[in-house]
């Protein structure tokens, strides 16, 4: 009987321990990329669109790299590639499947189309 009273104990060290390890992915804003910029944060920003073949080649890929431990301070910036313009222009984004990396407001690498995951990964290190 003992050791079921540890077990919530063990279940919230376990779900504290999962999100101390997972990067923060959030739909974009511009306010929200500034505040990570200016606390020099690893960002990448993932420009995606439903319809895109290499966009759903990506996201299996950034969900990966997500959730390593080696990103965990990295912000990662969703931005729908039809719906927000306005920030394709203040990123200078042409295409969709774009992958950009930052260290604060530093852009350190970009990618468009590229969907393999080691060159993916190299992307999200630029950023560390």
């Amino acid at each position: 009987m003992r050791v079921f009273a540890w077990l919530p104990i063990f279940v919230a060290l376990a779900l504290l321990a999962s999100t101390a390890s997972a990067a923060e992915v959030q739909t974009y804003s511009k306010d929200a990329f500034q505040q990570a910029q200016a606390a020099g944060k690893p960002i990448v920003v993932f420009v995606t669109a439903s319809w895109c073949p290499n966009c759903r080649k990506q996201q299996p890929v950034v969900d990966t790299m997500s959730k390593d431990k080696a990103f965990a301070d990295a912000v990662i910036f969703v931005i729908n590639f039809d719906s927000d313009k306005q920030a394709l222009k203040e990123l200078n984004v042409m295409m969709q499947s774009t992958l950009i990396a930052f260290h604060g407001s530093a852009e350190r690498g970009r990618s468009t189309a590229v969907t393999d995951p080691e060159a993916i990964r190299a992307l999200f290190q630029k950023a560390l």
